[in-house]
């Protein structure tokens, strides 16, 4: 796993953020064991204390379930990772269209320069 760390942003939720994204995407796929603690924090060069914390956060948030004496393993409840994708994906609009609003795009042009970006995404 590699991750390029964000000053800006606690490191905790950036291995978060990504290993949402590798379930969401299919790297990591609905029961698959997730890296160790400590295996992780060697791998990116942290804490273990901050893995740790993700890890705990992925666990409250239903993400990840502990298997005492095994590991930690990906959610199978397909309904959770939908929901992480619907949740992710409503960020990502949400940083958009502000950035577009902070540009001076009306909201009816951002509509368009986004359906016009997706017909010539289409047509490549």
């Amino acid at each position: 796993m590699s991750i390029e760390f964000d000053n800006n942003l606690p490191i905790y939720l950036q291995i978060m953020n990504h290993i949402k994204k590798e379930i969401i995407v299919g790297k990591l796929k609905p029961g698959d064991k997730i890296p160790a603690v400590r295996e992780l924090a060697v791998e990116l060069q942290i804490n273990p204390n901050t893995v740790q914390r993700a890890f705990q956060e992925l666990e409250r948030e239903q993400i990840v379930e502990t298997k005492r004496g095994l590991g930690r393993y990906v959610t199978s409840e397909e309904s959770k990772i939908m929901e992480i994708k619907k949740e992710m994906a409503g960020d990502l609009l949400g940083r958009f269209i502000q950035g577009m609003q902070e540009l001076g795009f009306a909201n009816h042009d951002i509509v368009n320069i986004v359906t016009q970006a997706v017909d010539d995404k289409d047509n490549e």
